[in-house]
């Protein structure tokens, strides 16, 4: 299959050459020639496959054109060596729980296959020469990317971040890692961690001094994988009866999450809606609003993954509905929320239900509250464990929740990283050095 630009201008590229490039050369982002609906047996059916044949089936839309069935399904089946169940909280909104993958995040897939993915490309070309890997992250990103290519030959990851602007724990897990892992603390916010990488891209001197590559959602090998979690997620639904009208609520930072879960119902998934739940960072709820989309400087909030003031993945759900506002807010609806109020959700989730919530995972959860209605069933995404975010978990809820053995291991490490000041220059004097 081939992948063309949302801007129009770049030629088309190979699955190959889009993950590789992971920006398309006129600063667009890559979005497949086709998306295939899925066989109405498959919808029948899917109640009754597991999560890695779920999965095999819609990454084999994607790219069976181009990796071999038994190279990709051991991708697929490797990627997801764990469980992502949907659990209730109430009555009639459940939890698709996307925290039990090696970093306890939702982003270990996409970055997981992804790594596999380019892995395979480096092998099947032979061509030699290391691939760099650039990363911004407002959080979880940094730590499933750097994990998910922790000690994979042929692949560099520098992991960029902003400065104070990450929960410890987050900070711990790709900090200390070492190896082919990079850390690069930058002294500002996230969007100006985005902005170095997108202008590496687009440098011709640095290209041509290192092969470069992004792991970010801009990448398709790390968004699209993303899509799997919707189809287990309305097979559990199946499962339990609950199937029909079915609404997914997904907390939207840099909105690769959403955009793999719109991907899915283009190819038939039969979800009824979607909302995406802000935080602060409200760029998309007010373009659903005013049918104008305007960037704004990214602001601090507890909810950190999602401190995101210019959201890449717009371009793509903008190119999927062909710029139609009407299209897009007859599907997506929006939410967002204050500080006060996510805090104040925890506390009455929690009081009420005994769920405990990290500051994500409750935007989704009051995004439903306040935007079911009656004959709806309602699933969120709880895209991160609370204990990433214990210190701030703890204060809200007067806790003291437990520290996961696996992120307890991150925290025994000692940090390593490098300062790094937002100019790009200074930026690809370091990379030229390398």
């Amino acid at each position: 299959m081939l992948y063309y630009s949302t801007n129009h201008t770049a030629p088309l590229a190979s699955l190959e050459e889009a993950v590789v490039k992971g920006l398309a050369g006129d600063r667009g982002l890559y979005m497949p020639e086709n998306i295939k609906t899925l066989s109405q047996d498959f919808y029948d059916n899917i109640d009754k496959m597991s999560f890695q044949e779920i999965a095999y089936t819609v990454a084999d839309a994607f790219f069976g054109e181009d990796v071999d069935a038994e190279s990709l399904k051991q991708i697929v089946y490797d990627t997801l060596a764990f469980d992502c169940p949907v659990v209730p909280v109430t009555e009639n909104i459940y939890t698709l729980e996307l925290f039990h993958g090696p970093t306890l995040a939702f982003k270990d897939v996409g970055a997981r296959f992804m790594a596999r993915l380019l892995q395979y490309f480096i092998k099947k070309e032979n061509k030699g020469g290391l691939v760099n890997v650039l990363v911004a992250t407002s959080g979880d990103t940094g730590s499933a990317v750097a994990n998910g290519f922790l000690g994979v030959d042929g692949i560099h990851v520098y992991v960029l971040y902003p400065k104070g602007k990450v929960s410890p724990i987050q900070e711990c897990q790709f900090t200390t890692l070492g190896k082919n892992i990079t850390a690069i603390e930058v002294d500002g916010v996230f969007d100006d961690c985005q902005a170095l990488v997108k202008s590496a891209f687009m440098d011709e001197e640095l290209n041509k001094h290192m092969k470069l590559t992004s792991a970010n959602s801009i990448n398709v090998a790390r968004f699209l994988p993303q899509a799997f979690y919707y189809f287990y997620a309305y097979a559990q639904m199946k499962r339990m009866g609950k199937s029909d009208n079915v609404v997914m609520c997904v907390p939207s930072g840099n909105f690769g999450n959403i955009c793999a879960a719109l991907f899915g119902h283009r190819m038939g998934l039969p979800i009824k809606r979607f909302i995406a739940a802000n935080n602060a960072n409200d760029i998309f709820y007010q373009y659903l609003q005013t049918g104008k989309y305007v960037p704004q400087p990214s602001k601090a909030t507890l909810a950190n993954a999602m401190d995101v003031g210019d959201p890449s993945n717009f371009a793509r759900i903008y190119e999927l509905y062909k710029g139609s506002h009407s299209s897009i807010v007859s599907l997506i609806s929006g939410a967002t929320f204050s500080d006060e109020e996510i805090a104040d959700t925890m506390r009455k989730c929690y009081a009420d239900n005994g769920y405990v919530l990290d500051p994500h995972g409750a935007c989704g959860y009051q995004a439903l509250k306040n935007l079911l209605k009656p004959d709806e069933v309602g699933v969120f995404c709880e895209t991160a464990h609370p204990a990433k975010f214990k210190e701030k978990v703890d204060a809200i809820l007067s806790s003291d929740i437990d520290i996961p053995a696996r992120l307890q291991e991150f925290m025994k490490g000692t940090k390593q990283s490098v300062a790094m000041s937002k100019e790009f220059a200074d930026f690809k004097t370091y990379l030229i050095k390398q």
